[in-house]
């Protein structure tokens, strides 16, 4: 597919009730540090066969009210806007019993395996059964387009085979991003 065709999908690309991939770079430059993206170097070295998480959400839902006030998580304890149903490993790699889960319209983060890749936009196979399929009609096994400034991390098995593949000036400067980094 050339890469106006990929680019051209992903405009196109629409899910159910106002569900929208969320842009990871704008949300690292809302939150600072309390979202945490992979470097613009690791993100651009993703390629083909490789897991990356994806999120979406919709702006027709929000908190109900039995959710808490602030997030429960041990990290943060900001305000629970609304919650975030989350998938921790890609299906293919760590087989997790379906869990019942009620539809309530919460935004989703899942793992995708990247099966192409043209420039900044990639198509990849939605690698998670999801919670809220019903809602925003994305399934496991569907095929998504996305930005690569929507990936909101890269498997860490893939970690070793990207820095590899950087050239030496991109490697540079992902050494002195990760030196810069707290802890």
């Amino acid at each position: 597919m050339s890469e106006s065709g990929l680019k051209q999908r992903f405009q196109q690309q629409r899910l159910a009730n106002g569900f929208e991939l969320v842009n990871g770079v704008r949300m690292h430059g809302e939150l600072g540090e309390r979202f945490q993206i992979p470097h613009r170097t690791f993100r651009h070295y993703c390629g083909v066969g490789h897991f990356v998480e994806l999120r979406i959400d919709s702006p027709r839902f929000s908190a109900h009210p039995d959710a808490p006030v602030n997030c429960t998580c041990p990290h943060c304890n900001e305000p629970a806007a609304k919650p975030i149903l989350s998938h921790e490993q890609p299906a293919s790699l760590v087989h997790v019993p379906r869990q019942n889960v009620p539809s309530r319209g919460w935004g989703e983060e899942f793992w995708v395996r990247v099966v192409e890749r043209e420039a900044e936009h990639l198509r990849g196979i939605v690698d998670n059964p999801l919670y809220e399929s019903r809602l925003h009609g994305l399934a496991d096994d569907d095929e998504i387009c996305f930005h690569e400034d929507h990936i909101l991390a890269v498997h860490a098995i893939h970690n070793q085979q990207i820095i590899v593949s950087m050239s030496e000036a991109d490697l540079r400067e992902f050494r002195e991003w990760v030196q810069s980094q707290p802890g």
